[in-house]
């Protein structure tokens, strides 16, 4: 059951990247649901931490949500996406191989310093852009940081050595992701580059959760 869980999200994921450009629609709401919902069942099937299936129903909401077409949806998808964060963050931070302390070793110092320079430059070039949104976006991007420094006090043992790279690949994806809402225009000459951006985008977010689920379950 697990098996045919996981071999399902795979082929929703793969499904996906065909539909990445397209307009909102049921099909492409459920193929892209379906690609962690999928995942965060097979953990909630006990093969994993319970935290570890909140957090992946979470972002299999905050899709669902996303993938919705007005406003309205998009708050709530930001919101699940958020509290999806903070269900990693209490996941890693209550495993018996995280220590903070971790953080102050050299290459933790500059992986700190990457995010503090992402997130700066990010708020720096989204708020200005987001009008109503700037509040949930100033909200949104020190929880996804906080997201990747909670890995980083992880040690990368066995398969918890997933949990960094998954987290960064996270990060990287969200960062694409605001910046083709709100830094590229939507015009025809522009077209190729956000199609790119969405395929990049829904790779690395994908293989961040399966990278989650590698890890934990």
């Amino acid at each position: 059951m697990t098996q045919a869980l996981v071999i399902l999200a795979a082929l929703c994921a793969l499904a996906y990247l065909g539909l990445t450009g397209r307009a909102p629609s049921l099909g492409r709401s459920v193929v892209k649901t379906g690609s962690v919902a999928a995942l965060a069942l097979a953990a909630a099937a006990g093969v994993g931490p319970p935290l570890l299936a909140v957090a992946l129903g979470l972002c299999a909401l905050g899709d669902w949500c996303l993938s919705r077409p007005g406003e309205r949806a998009f708050m709530a998808g930001v919101a699940a996406f958020a509290a999806g964060h903070l269900a990693y963050v209490a996941l890693f931070l209550a495993q018996p191989e995280s220590e903070v302390a971790r953080l102050l070793e050299p290459s933790r110092l500059a992986l700190l310093a990457g995010l503090a320079a992402l997130g700066a430059g990010m708020l720096w070039l989204l708020l200005p852009r987001a009008g109503a949104l700037a509040v949930p976006v100033a909200i949104y991007v020190p929880i996804i940081l906080a997201m990747g420094l909670a890995a980083a006090t992880l040690a990368p043992v066995g398969p918890l050595a997933w949990a960094l790279p998954a987290a960064l690949a996270f990060v990287v994806s969200d960062a694409i992701l605001a910046l083709e809402k709100f830094a590229i225009p939507e015009t025809p000459g522009t077209h190729g580059a956000r199609r790119v951006a969405g395929w990049a985008a829904w790779t690395l977010y994908w293989g961040a959760q399966a990278g989650f689920f590698a890890a934990f379950a």
